[in-house]
């Protein structure tokens, strides 16, 4: 078996049973967990000394997924995706079916669709979305590779994914908050 399927499955057993990980995504490494296991959610935000107010983004890797999670997608949503040329977060209002503390108070939450393998992979298997911030305590600087997370974050989680370990990554995903009415705002680009 080649090391991304035996790495989707070490994952998503560690997920499974309320686990986080730490995982290389498309854009930089982020610790992750079911984003339906608000226990699992906790940990992330305990791990990341996070206020539970700041919330975190979740990764899918389908439309289904999307509109499982979100009955509204405003047409302009498909068309930022569409024509992104690098990783775009977007968020989007009312969210649904995935744990309440991922939620943010205004009802919103970030998502990005992803096709790297890895994440697509280990949420295809999940069948569920998938929780990504930033490998490193809140306030701190985002690491650029794997050697730059702390032992903090290493040791503080469940399982520490064994692919692109050596990779440097390019930067965090461009924010952009849509609402129902169809007003767009940058948040980060």
């Amino acid at each position: 078996m080649d090391i991304i399927n035996q790495e989707i499955i070490n994952a998503y057993e560690v997920i499974k049973n309320g686990g986080i990980i730490l995982y290389p995504t498309d854009t930089v490494w982020g610790i992750g967990c079911d984003a339906t296991n608000a226990e699992a959610v906790a940990k992330i935000y305990k791990l990341k000394q996070r206020a539970e107010t700041q919330s975190m983004i979740v990764l899918m890797n389908s439309e289904k997924m999307m509109y499982n999670v979100f009955k509204d997608i405003p047409e302009v949503a498909w068309q930022i995706m569409d024509l992104s040329e690098k990783p775009t977060t977007l968020i989007l209002d009312d969210a649904r079916n995935v744990a309440p503390n991922i939620i943010a108070a205004d009802k919103s939450l970030g998502v990005r669709l992803v096709k790297e393998p890895f994440c697509y992979k280990l949420m295809e298997r999940m069948k569920k979305p998938l929780v990504s911030t930033s490998a490193n305590i809140s306030g701190q600087p985002t690491p650029q590779s794997f050697k730059d997370i702390s032992p903090e974050i290493i040791n503080g989680v469940d399982y520490v994914v064994k692919l692109n370990q050596d990779k440097v990554n390019g930067k965090s995903s461009t924010i952009i908050k849509l609402t129902k009415d169809s007003q767009v705002k940058v948040i980060r680009k």
